[in-house]
């Protein structure tokens, strides 16, 4: 053998190092982030929840049990057949299209605020459209894959996909609930752009779509009065932007250190849902600015190592689903940071991981455990070949 020459592996170091990838991949580093942040996120709500006269560890403790059951569902997400689970995509529809009516009906759907997004079960409640948000992923990613060789006709490339889209976001908007709404309305988008969808068609929707939003918007007091309160932050500290303000005098306090874990005052019933939307307002308070820019650092690492991971996708409905996955999880946090920050509006919109609440642990738990999934079934193939390559030289 030449000195140039590189000594070739043996198919059982070939094996071995597939078996290492399945481990030591962009997705595993996924697994990590949401384990840290998840735990950071139960830390602060020992000091969130101060708030909480009657019982300082009330919200602790229900989310410690939301993490058991998210456990439990990330598990099932991680083990289930995707190609198998595919032949059930309109039963998906069907429920997810059933949900999103039956919490609009009084007595049923639970109204808190003068909004009606959520179910009640058993001792906690559920929120509907955050299981819509990945239901439509699902449905959208299949739908497209399987008529992929039409993307670049009207009809099936474009027309039907997005009335389905628009059915889901509209009835999103009647709850109502704007954010969500055009969160998966914009990953929706980004989807079809991706499997091949002709931009003369998307563009001029999307254009259109955020128009009326806006017009929505304009017409709905509550709303409207964020906006103008936004451009005017400081102007309207004592009303609109109250809990901006807060959270923006949270952030001072910490400063580079921060004021210690448990010694912030903005809990203390100064800032509303310090526990929930603007508890990143509390991370910045008690524990600095290594711990922000940490969170905003390990969003962005989370979205990189998505992005590597899906170089290994095998099919287009693979690539979609985990390319929608990724975005809601990402671009719900970069919403979450833009507004407690004061980069965006106020919108109600949970920070991944680290805000209290059920459904949006479970649909993050659901996530995870789709990356981990893809994780392994992309790895098989490798796997199979190197198997069947030591059997022949066995042989």
């Amino acid at each position: 053998m030449k000195d140039t020459e590189k000594p070739t592996k043996t198919p059982t170091e070939t094996t071995r190092h597939a078996r290492l990838e399945v481990f030591f991949n962009p997705a595993s580093f996924i697994l990590a982030a949401a384990i840290g942040l998840t735990l950071l996120g139960i830390t602060i709500l020992f000091s969130a929840s101060m708030s909480y006269r009657t019982d300082p560890y009330f919200f602790v403790r229900k989310q410690v049990t939301w993490l058991g059951v998210a456990l439990v569902v990330g598990f099932v997400a991680a083990r289930v057949n995707l190609e198998k689970l595919r032949g059930l995509s309109w039963w998906i529809v069907g429920v997810l299209f059933a949900g999103l009516v039956l919490v609009l009906v009084p007595g049923i759907g639970v109204e808190v605020n003068g909004a009606r997004r959520w179910f009640d079960v058993g001792p906690g409640r559920l929120q509907i459209s955050e299981f819509a948000k990945l239901g439509m992923v699902f449905v959208l990613a299949h739908y497209l894959a399987r008529n992929h060789k039409d993307i670049g006709t009207f009809g099936r490339g474009f027309l039907y996909p997005l009335a389905g889209l628009g059915v889901v976001c509209f009835l999103i908007l009647l709850q109502p609930d704007f954010g969500t709404a055009m969160l998966t309305g914009a990953v929706g988008a980004i989807m079809l752009m991706l499997a091949g969808t002709r931009l003369i068609f998307l563009v001029p929707s999307v254009l259109a779509g955020a128009a009326a939003i806006g017009v929505a918007i304009y017409f709905d007091p509550v709303r409207m009065s964020r906006i103008t309160s936004f451009l005017d932050v400081e102007g309207n500290r004592a009303e609109g932007s109250y809990q901006l303000w807060q959270a923006i005098l949270a952030f001072g306090a910490g400063g580079v250190q921060g004021v210690g874990l448990g010694s912030g005052r903005q809990q203390m019933a100064f800032l509303p849902e310090a526990h929930t939307d603007f508890i990143f307002a509390i991370v910045g308070e008690e524990l600095g600015l290594p711990f922000t820019l940490g969170v905003v650092c390990v969003f962005a690492l989370v979205f990189l190592a998505g992005v590597l991971h899906l170089r290994r996708a095998p099919n287009v409905f693979q690539f979609l689903l985990v390319t929608g996955s990724l975005l809601l999880m990402t671009l719900q946090a970069v919403i979450n940071l833009g507004v407690v920050t004061g980069l965006l509006p106020t919108k109600g919109m949970s920070l991944p991981f680290i805000s209290y609440g059920g459904s949006n642990l479970l649909l993050m738990a659901m996530i995870v455990g789709l990356m981990l999934n893809t994780r392994t079934a992309w790895a098989r193939p490798v796997l199979r070949d190197r198997d069947r390559e030591w059997k022949e030289v066995a042989a």
